[in-house]
């Protein structure tokens, strides 16, 4: 898997390759090759200039397509040249879909992509309209640049990759994972007791028919609470056994009189 960043601040990565335990992906015959492009060693003027002046005024620059279309050209001879795949564009951008778990599984399993980290006041559209493929974002707010989204989708396809994490099956039981499209459980770990908090007694108990029910209790409870319409698209993929279904009623029946008497 290969991911080409196109990018003016390529020195934002190099501390990630390095830290924690998804820089095993990026080791010498790891899973994931990361190639950084300098938009700046694009341009053709003195200055390294790529962006300029918004047409129609108001303030911001706006990167400029002539670099920008010379950077991936470099990117795409460099993947001929070396028999990788022609990878798709992904520009992150406020007006992009959300990036979501169900996304990123389908990138770990493919061959990478080129990631366009815009700055400014945004991209000349005819650059997008010409070569962009998708457009994502990491929520509703706005970042001074696609450098950190672009972090957070490496490392969210890079723990997937075999071999990266500690224990195969960690990520299997993560939020929103295929298996259960749910939030994840609560978690504990040692003291045992802190002040007048002690970990849930079934988790010391040894009995693992119980533990895993209350762990998946604690998912629906949670997910209906913070994420009801991951329950909702749970229940339409047929993930909710009768069990779960009977156990959510009970926590609606629960929490409707509150409701009704404005409690």
């Amino acid at each position: 898997m290969r991911f080409d960043v196109l990018t003016l601040f390529p020195e934002l990565f190099a501390p990630f390759q390095a830290s924690g335990v998804t820089r095993r992906a990026f080791e010498p015959g790891g899973s994931v090759a990361l190639q950084l492009w300098q938009l700046r060693d694009y341009a053709d003027d003195a200055y390294r200039r790529v962006d300029d002046r918004a047409y129609g005024g108001g303030p911001g620059m706006v990167m400029l397509v002539e670099p920008l279309e010379r950077a991936l050209a470099a990117v795409r001879a460099s993947q001929l040249a070396e028999g990788a795949a022609r990878t798709p564009l992904i520009l992150f951008s406020p007006a992009g879909k959300p990036l979501t778990q169900g996304r990123v599984r389908e990138l770990a399993g493919g061959p990478g992509a080129v990631l366009l980290c815009g700055r400014y006041e945004g991209i000349d559209q005819r650059f997008v309209d010409a070569h962009v493929d998708e457009e994502l974002s990491l929520g509703d707010f706005v970042l001074s640049g696609g450098e950190i989204p672009a972090l957070a989708l490496i490392d969210a396809v890079a723990r997937l990759q075999p071999g990266v994490l500690n224990d195969a099956a960690s990520h299997e039981q993560d939020s929103f994972s295929a298996d259960h499209g749910l939030l994840d459980c609560p978690h504990y770990s040692r003291p045992e007791r802190l002040g007048d908090s002690a970990v849930p007694a079934v988790l010391l108990s040894g009995h693992h028919a119980q533990i895993a029910r209350w762990r998946r209790e604690r998912q629906l409870e949670l997910t209906l609470r913070r994420r009801p319409e991951l329950i909702t698209a749970a229940r339409a993929a047929g993930r909710l056994s009768v069990h779960d279904e009977r156990f959510l009623a009970g926590l609606v029946a629960a929490v409707a009189p509150q409701v009704r008497t404005g409690l």
